[in-house]
């Protein structure tokens, strides 16, 4: 299986980040320069959008993501989906995770 061109890019990002402190500093504090700059690449981001990096390599911590609440405007159900709750069966959050939280590679686009 080929990786995009995002991925690629963000695997490269990673492993420079996990091998060189002075760029994660640097990733964390301006993220989209530093990654046209690394990569080579333009990001373009959604209107409205901000890229935000964190560093959570301090084993000693746990991070916990607090997303976007979701909302019936923005998702997309299947047929599974659509039948069951037509069938008197409760929204299925869990099985439809996927489509509330897109992979980050699904949002950024480089150019």
């Amino acid at each position: 299986m080929e990786l995009s061109q995002e991925k690629k890019v963000l695997q490269s990002v990673l492993q420079k980040a996990w091998e060189d402190s002075n760029f994660r500093k640097r990733l964390v504090d301006d993220p989209q320069n530093t990654i046209e700059s690394f990569a080579g690449v333009k990001i373009k981001m959604p209107e409205g959008k901000t890229l935000i990096v964190t560093d959570q390599t301090d084993n000693s911590k746990v991070y916990i993501n607090i997303p976007e609440e979701p909302t019936m405007n923005n998702m997309e159900l299947g047929e599974e989906q659509l039948e069951a709750i037509a069938g008197g069966i409760k929204f299925p959050w869990n099985k439809i995770s996927d489509s509330i939280y897109p992979l980050i590679g699904d949002i950024i686009k480089f150019i």
